[in-house]
């Protein structure tokens, strides 16, 4: 991440670059309620812990999950503030974040009140989302985001 891009605006003019190493984008640390459907999902202020394992191995929607359940909000914090390197920021309340500990190293994930996804490249390739494969195709505009 160093090497390719260590805070470049390289990239769609629409997501704003990519941070350097250990940045947050400006609005990690502020909720705004029109942005999430969650209630605050994460503290913004937190300490980020990027040597604590990434918490999740596949999707998980948590839109359909209840949000006062006592689980699903400690979940939706150590998704947001462990185990990851934040890559950048894309619409309000999405981030790309690169996760550096635990099983799903290597591997980047586009967090998204609601949901939190691996990336993969459309298909007809579908490869996994190594960083290396998400920074071509953020690099010239294309992959599964821009579908929408």
């Amino acid at each position: 991440m160093a090497e390719v891009a260590n805070g470049t605006d390289d990239g769609p003019p629409d997501e704003g670059g990519l941070l350097p190493v250990g940045g947050k984008p400006d609005i990690w640390s502020v909720w705004e309620a029109d942005c999430w459907m969650s209630p605050e999902p994460f503290d913004g202020t937190a300490a980020r812990v990027p040597g604590i394992a990434f918490p999740l191995t596949k999707e998980w929607q948590w839109e359909y999950d209840y949000s006062d359940d006592p689980l699903h909000s400690s979940l939706l914090h150590e998704t947001y503030l462990h185990g990851s390197a934040l890559l950048g920021k894309g619409r309000p309340g999405a981030f790309w974040t690169l996760v550096v500990a635990g099983p799903q190293r290597g591997q980047v994930w586009w967090l998204r009140d609601g949901c939190a996804a691996p990336y993969a490249d459309p298909p007809p390739q579908q490869r996994a989302g190594d960083f290396l494969t998400w920074v071509k195709d953020w690099h010239v505009g294309q992959g599964w985001w821009r579908t929408e």
